[in-house]
């Protein structure tokens, strides 16, 4: 592979003519230049210079590398430029991966929040499962991973992961419009013994753990509905026809259902996962910050 930095010796030693010349502007010795450039000529596998007597000069292919070359270092600095504004400036494409219900409470309202105050930036977002989410990050197909845990160790630890908490919120019970337990307080999750239930798609976080609790205590649900959508789960209980336990930012306000404390209680904790290292360039870092704000305001 073909060295930038002989590639720009090569470049100056045609726009300056000697060895000695190219030396001086870059402050190094002759024979270091004279060494790299015949480096460089070996990894081109092309005679590009010729030798007269203490002068060199650059033959046809060494003068056509030459400006290939000035092109290509154009294009670095184009990138480095780029890069330098990104650290410090919200501009460019910022992929995040996150489960339903944070995309809805949290990503799609920061996202347009930011469209508006901020027109180079850009985020696009993929629907996604918390294990799911991790791995894409751990792979470089996203830069940003909204997730969440039960408190239950569900999520794996991995020291190249940095997660920032975002919010808390508690899975609440939903029940359908005149249920028997609407007006009790809190509602045990073994008194929903016997009860149909919907829930998310099997192997889900969420649905995982809730079969557990209903497990735990001392029976298995009935389960009549499997949706992808929290909204479907919500359509499914305000019909009348099962209930459900939600995260409570899952719950649209404007769903005509009951909603309840649920015991034992459930916790979820939402955070971002970015890679560990060095700081993210300023786009993530701006999506990250209005996340975290958002999330408190919303808990």
């Amino acid at each position: 592979m073909l060295s930038p930095w002989r590639l720009r010796l090569l470049a100056h030693l045609e726009s300056l003519g000697t060895v000695r010349a190219v030396a001086d502007a870059l402050d190094m010795s002759p024979s270091s230049v004279s060494q790299q450039l015949a480096v460089l000529q070996r990894e081109s596998r092309t005679v590009l210079l010729e030798h007269h007597g203490r002068r060199v000069t650059l033959t046809p292919a060494g003068v056509r590398l030459a400006a290939h070359a000035r092109e290509i270092l154009q294009r670095i600095e184009v990138a480095e430029a780029d890069l330098a504004q990104r650290r410090t400036e919200p501009v460019g494409l910022v992929r995040v991966a996150a489960f339903s219900s944070g995309l809805h409470a949290l990503v799609l309202p920061v996202a347009a929040d930011l469209r508006r105050e901020h027109p180079q930036l850009q985020v696009a977002v993929v629907e996604t499962e918390p294990h799911h989410a991790l791995q894409a990050l751990g792979r470089g197909d996203v830069d940003l991973a909204l997730v969440y845990d039960l408190d239950d160790g569900g999520l794996p630890v991995d020291d190249r992961v940095h997660r920032v908490p975002v919010c808390r919120d508690p899975v609440v019970a939903v029940l359908p419009p005149g249920h028997p337990l609407q007006d009790v307080e809190t509602v045990e999750i073994a008194a929903l013994a016997g009860e149909r239930w919907a829930m998310d798609q099997p192997g889900c976080y969420l649905c995982e753990v809730v079969t557990r609790a209903c497990r735990q205590a001392g029976f298995e649900p009935e389960i009549v509905g499997r949706y992808s959508s929290y909204a479907l789960v919500l359509e499914h209980v305000q019909a009348g026809l099962a209930v459900a336990a939600l995260p409570a930012l899952a719950v649209d306000p404007g769903v005509d259902v009951v909603v309840r404390p649920l015991a034992p209680s459930l916790t979820r904790t939402t955070v971002v996962a970015v890679p560990a290292g060095p700081a993210p360039v300023a786009a993530v870092q701006v999506l990250l910050r209005r996340l975290r704000t958002r999330g408190a305001a919303l808990t």
